[in-house]
Formats: structure tokens, sequence, C-alpha cells
């Protein structure tokens, strides 16, 4: 196991860069603790895969470090880097048993026939492969397939950090669910430095301690589930993560106060720069709450979804989305409504203001 630092890394697939847009990794810095259990969130292209295979060694970064334990790394290709790296699909080898899937790369490094058995049968244990240990690899499932590609990356003991490039892709929904709880039941046992690449805001929240947002190669905040739900430094994080996801609506800074719709918004920042090109109110659809007085809005429809309703409603500044218990009522046409304090935010050019 080691502890991760990434210091100013940046990466470009391109010769020369001229702007921000020829980069597929932008300044990153990382310091990720031993055994600790992190995820990489953000949508397709924003630089997630690129920086997974620049800490397996698959990529050597146009800039800046890998240290494993405060050692420079950068220039170790990916076998002296000891690292477990699982892939979106599949891995394995068809012919083979699961057994022998399993023992293959401890056999590669020369354990003895009792070491490699008593970890093949651990590991299929935990992955519940025991009965079918002895089964041609071929015959099985997708999610099957996918225990064994799991199981070769956990069955080492003497890798320095567990890597998953969006390993439960190919996975039907529940599926996806037992196993991405079985991958925490193992972190907590085996306790080894675990890194989940994933687009799915599910998957990273409910997998990893700490959560890493990319969007268009550069980290735009980390920090617990908690962390990210309740107050998100950028809005794409604010749009990304929830669901609904966070309404970011156009302001004012007026006097160092939130002028929104004409009213001046309650909130605990003290406002202090205001030369931004845009400035915006996020407010998560949880924190708001329908009053006597406040914004007008009008009331364009109601969604039910069980235990929660999801209000669509307009105001002149745009459409601000509500969530509400399933047992609530409804204003039917036009309604006012408050932001809870704790819980708005203002952002100037995308970033919070603090």
């Amino acid at each position: 196991m080691a502890k991760i630092t990434l210091k100013d890394l940046s990466h470009s697939y391109l010769t020369k860069q001229s702007n921000d847009a020829d980069w597929a990794l932008r300044g990153v810095d990382i310091d990720w603790k031993d055994g600790g259990a992190y995820a990489l969130l953000g949508p397709s292209g924003c630089g997630k895969t690129t920086l997974l295979n620049i800490i397996s060694g698959l990529l050597k970064p146009t800039k800046g470090k890998i240290l494993f334990d405060d050692k420079d790394i950068t220039a170790l290709n990916p076998v002296e880097r000891d690292i477990a790296q699982i892939f979106q699909f599949p891995v394995i080898y068809d012919t083979m048993t699961v057994y022998d899937n399993l023992a293959f790369p401890l056999k590669n490094r020369g354990l003895s026939k009792t070491e490699i058995d008593t970890k093949v049968k651990e590991i299929g244990e935990m992955l519940e492969l025991t009965s079918t240990l002895n089964n041609k690899a071929a015959g099985l499932t997708a999610d099957g397939k996918q225990k064994i590609s799991l199981g070769r990356g956990l069955v080492r003991s003497d890798v320095n950090v567990i890597m998953f490039d969006e390993p439960l892709t190919v996975i039907d929904p529940h599926l996806k669910w037992v196993l991405r709880s079985k991958l925490k039941e193992l972190h907590q046992k085996i306790n080894r430095t675990m890194i989940y690449v994933t687009h799915d805001q599910i998957e990273a929240l409910t997998f990893a301690d700490e959560v890493v947002v990319m969007h268009e190669g550069q980290i735009v905040q980390t920090g617990t589930p908690v962390e990210l739900f309740e107050k998100p430094k950028h809005t794409f994080v604010g749009h990304f993560i929830g669901s609904p996801g966070m309404n970011i609506l156009p302001c004012e800074i007026v006097n160092g106060q939130i002028n929104f719709e004409g009213k001046i918004l309650p909130n605990s920042t003290n406002i202090i720069k205001t030369n931004f090109s845009k400035t915006q109110v996020g407010i998560r659809p949880e924190f708001i709450n329908f009053s006597n007085e406040g914004i007008e809005v009008k009331i364009k429809r109601v969604s039910d979804t069980g235990r929660h309703k999801v209000i669509d409603t307009e105001c002149s500044s745009g459409s601000i989305k509500i969530l509400a218990n399933a047992s609530a009522e409804i204003p039917s046409d036009s309604a006012y409504i408050t932001f809870d304090q704790k819980y708005t935010y203002v952002y100037g050019d995308d970033w919070i203001i603090e």
C-alpha cells in the first residue's frame, strides 16, 4: 500500500499547447492517504482515465510528478509501480478455470502452491465465486467474469494501489449495487488504497470516503459525499451531483448582498469581491420551501417519484426545481418560495465566493 501524491500534474496528447482546451489534464494536485478509498468522478472526456493511466504508468505526464510514499516514481514503468488495475471490460482467460484465472498473477510472482491456494480461496469466498472455482471462465455471465477481473486485482497483497476504471459498466443495475457493496466491504477488510473511476455519482458517493470531481481536465472539488452535496465549490459540482441537481440562477451583488428577483437573499457569506463577468446564486431543491412571502414562482409541473415530489417552477430569472415530501400539498398555480440561508451560495464565474 502507498500514500499517493500528485504534484502540479498536467497532460496533453498534443505536441504543442496554445490554450486550456489543448490539455487533457491541468494543474492536478492530490494527496491520497495510505489505505483510503477514493473516487474520480466526472463525465466522459473530463480526464479521469487519463489520470488513472498516468498513476499506473501507462502514460507519462507532460508536466508534474507522481510520488508513492514521497518517492518520485514518475519515470518508473507499470511493473515497477506494483499496481493492480481493473478495466471497464473484463479481461480474463476463457480457457482457464476461475481458480487458474485468480491464481495467474500469483504464479507469475513465484508464490508457493500453498500460498496461492490460500489466497485464491479467500478471494473466491469474498466474491462468492467458491462454487465456480473449477468451472471454465468462458461459461460465466458478464457479472461473473467481472468478479474474476476484480478478484485478480484483489488477490495480490503486495500492491501499492488497486485502481478500478469504470468496472461495473457491463453489469445490470441490481448486480451493480451488489458488487459495489461487496467492494466497499472488501476495502474495509483488506484496507488497501483503492481508486475508483466512474461517471456515476451513486457509485462514487457510496464507494469512496473522498471523491474527486473532475470537469474539463481540472479538479473542481475534493471532499466527502456530504461536503460535495451540501456545499458545492463549483457550479458544475452542483449540477452534476444530486437528483435533481442544484438550481443555478443569475443574480447581482449589491452592497455585498445577493440580489435575486429584486429581493435581497439572506446568506452567510460576506461578499467583498464583485468584479466577476457573471454572478449566480445556487440552492439545492431540497433546501427550498413554500412560504407566504418571498420569491414568486409559477408551478409548471409536479412529478411524483413515490417518496418525493419534484416540482418544476418558473420565475423571470429561469426555472427552479423544488423537492418536497410525497405527502406535501403543492399549490396548483403560483406560489411564494424562500431559500434556506445555510445552503444558499453565490458563485462568481462558476466558483463559490467565500
